[in-house]
C-alpha cells in the first residue's frame, strides 16, 4: 500500500478535491492499482492522505510511476500542493 500526504495551497482545498476526482479516474487505468481511500484532516484541513492499494510495489515505483498515466495524474493535482507530497509504502502484518 501507498501512502501520500498532500498539503494544499489555502484556500484551493475544494478545488483539488474536484480535481483530484479527475485524477482517480486517471490512477484508475494503470495496470496494479486496486483502489484509493481520500482522507481530510479535521486539525488541519488542507491536508490530504491518500491511501492507495497497488497488486505490487512495482505497479506503482515502476509500472504507473514511470508511465503517461503519472505525469497526466500529477498534472491534474500538482498545482495545488503547498509543499512535496510525503509518499510511503507499507506492507500488511498478519
Amino acid at each position: 500500500m501507498e501512502t501520500a500526504q498532500l498539503r494544499i495551497a489555502d484556500g484551493r482545498e475544494e478545488a483539488f478535491e474536484r480535481a483530484l476526482e479527475t485524477a482517480k479516474a486517471v490512477l484508475a487505468q494503470a495496470p496494479g492499482f486496486r483502489a484509493i481511500h481520500v482522507h481530510r484532516g479535521i486539525e488541519r484541513p488542507d491536508t490530504f492522505l491518500l491511501a492507495i492499494g497497488w497488486d505490487t510495489l512495482e505497479d506503482h515505483t515502476v509500472g504507473f510511476r514511470e508511465s503517461p498515466l503519472f505525469a497526466q495524474w500529477r498534472g491534474i493535482i500538482s498545482e495545488f500542493f503547498a509543499e512535496p507530497p510525503q509518499v510511503e509504502h507499507w506492507q500488511l502484518l498478519d
